[in-house]
């Protein structure tokens, strides 16, 4: 994978990144969101595709991306295709502090340093070229007030920005409502994206401990090779994992 475009999670943290104060929306669900744009890449990469509501590798050659790759390779040592919910809903410690430590690195955003209550120490990011964001933005709104089915890329990212909450933040108040409710409604153009989606914001509901029998996904059909799903393996969390970075960023 060349590094000609942007991730799908390099986009959703610019499209979660306030602007005017440095700091992230939906900080928690975001998370998770990270997690999951991830599988969305790597399944238009073509190295996973879905199996019923479970992810398998089909093809373990790396993007060239060293955090997809990182991903890729924990998916493969698996050795078998491992539920989208439990995927997501592990532990991803610092997985936003890395998309935003590689935005800086590539100069779209900038460090800037300061205090909460003035003795913690905090870090919060500013875009460099609020251009990007803009157009990251244009897209999904174009998505919206055409109701022409958008791209693969633009309808994955649409579903995840709604899994993740980030709805009330790119279209706040009563006048946004009717945009909120068609990004929601992007979420059918793209089955990965649906897929993953949906697995966020069970993972946040808690549904990642209670395994889904002999069913898809809510809205999709069970494919050949779906199976019935395990027990959660020890030591995955059903909750977003609350770590450092809840108090690094975003306040």
């Amino acid at each position: 994978m060349g590094r000609s475009r942007r991730t799908i999670p390099e986009e959703l943290l610019l499209l979660a990144l306030d602007p005017t104060t440095g700091t992230t929306a939906q900080p928690q669900s975001l998370d998770l969101g990270l997690a999951g744009a991830q599988l969305v890449e790597l399944a238009m990469a073509g190295r996973i595709a879905p199996d019923g509501d479970r992810i398998a590798v089909v093809s373990p050659r790396p993007t060239g991306d060293p955090t997809l790759d990182c991903a890729l390779e924990l998916l493969r040592r698996r050795g078998a295709p491992v539920r989208a919910v439990h995927w997501i809903g592990g532990p991803r410690l610092g997985l936003r502090q890395i998309y935003l430590s590689h935005l800086e690195r590539c100069g779209m955003v900038h460090a800037v340093a300061g205090q909460m209550c003035g003795v913690l120490p905090t870090t919060r990011y500013q875009a460099t070229d609020t251009d990007i964001s803009r157009e990251i933005k244009a897209r999904l709104d174009s998505a919206i007030r055409t109701g022409v089915p958008p791209d693969p890329r633009t309808a994955a990212l649409a579903a995840l920005a709604h899994a993740v909450g980030l709805g009330k933040h790119l279209y706040p108040g009563n006048e946004g409502r009717s945009s909120r409710s068609r990004l929601r409604d992007l979420i059918r153009h793209d089955p990965m994206g649906g897929l993953v989606a949906h697995a966020v914001m069970d993972v946040q509901n808690g549904a990642a401990a209670q395994p889904r029998r002999n069913q898809a996904p809510a809205g999709r059909q069970a494919g050949p090779g779906a199976r019935s799903a395990p027990e959660p393996a020890r030591g995955v969390p059903a909750q977003p994992h609350r770590g450092p970075m809840a108090r690094v960023v975003a306040h």
